[in-house]
């Protein structure tokens, strides 16, 4: 028993200490967001600030386009979960339901194409772009990260379609529902924590992302909040506190959502990893 105790206090206190390493730069980062400017380019750092302000709150948000990078932001980030939803959605029913020839090849090429590095594939997709007349368009940019998500969406949802028996789409259609039917008022209700799980992936990636979307939009009002973060620094130096206010804005929106469905997102990581 003791022996146990002493393991449980270990481990414990392990926990405790990886906490706090990793939510460190959170802190650091927020806690900045609201020091004088006097207290960030001290010589001593303060790990509490002297006195509380909100200038570089009102730095970041009065900025130019600020709201236009946010609009930009959302309508990607919504457009990019509910494509791949939609696609996802449809594939997954394919690869988990129908025997068609090629099904293990195309569930082999998904694995793949989710190793592949991006940064490989900047170059040829800039110029797929620029001969298409896509350059410095949304619709480019979404098309980006629909890409990028779509495998995983499509191995996730697989695996939650697997596991779901297919006694009770055959039980809906005899009762008169059509395979469509079937699968709309019996399955697509006991995806709902793959379709968060995925939702979330998506949203993070295409909320997140600023290499594809530096390379991509070149015009000022088209750009995402990603990009809005780079323009803090200048050739005079760099605003840390207009930085770290900047960061805080951009982080909190994902954060409150992510904490409101993180179990639904831990169940259906876990589902999709074991099942299938």
């Amino acid at each position: 028993m003791r022996r146990s105790r002493a393991g449980t206090v270990t481990i414990n206190a392990v926990g405790v200490v990886l906490i706090c390493v990793f939510a460190f730069p959170v802190y650091w980062m927020v806690s900045t967001a609201f020091k004088p400017t006097i207290d960030i380019l001290g010589y001593e750092p303060n790990l509490w600030p002297s006195a509380l302000t909100m200038e570089h709150f009102h730095t970041a948000v009065t900025r130019p386009l600020f709201f236009d990078y946010v609009r930009n932001s959302l309508l990607v980030a919504t457009s990019t979960v509910l494509l791949s939803a939609a696609v996802a959605l449809l594939a997954a029913l394919a690869v988990a339901r129908m025997q068609w020839r090629g099904r293990r090849g195309f569930l082999t090429l998904v694995l793949i194409v989710q190793t592949a590095p991006f940064e490989a594939l900047m170059i040829p997709m800039f110029i797929i772009y620029r001969d298409l007349g896509l350059l410095d368009r949304l619709p480019a940019l979404v098309l980006t990260y629909f890409i990028f998500t779509l495998p995983f969406t499509v191995w996730t949802l697989r695996s939650f379609v697997a596991a779901i028996p297919a006694d009770l789409e055959e039980a809906a259609m005899v009762d008169g529902c059509s395979r469509v039917g079937a699968y709309v008022r019996v399955v697509l209700p006991l995806l709902w924590p793959g379709l968060i799980a995925t939702g979330i992936f998506a949203f993070i990636t295409a909320w997140n992302e600023f290499l594809f979307a530096l390379v991509i939009m070149q015009t000022e009002d088209r750009q995402t909040l990603p990009l809005w973060l780079s323009s803090f620094r200048t050739a005079f130096g760099t605003d840390w506190g207009g930085t770290m206010a900047a960061s805080t804005l951009f982080t909190l929106p994902v954060l409150v959502f992510f904490l409101a469905v993180q179990h639904k997102l831990v169940s259906g990581l876990g589902a999709g990893a074991v099942k299938g």
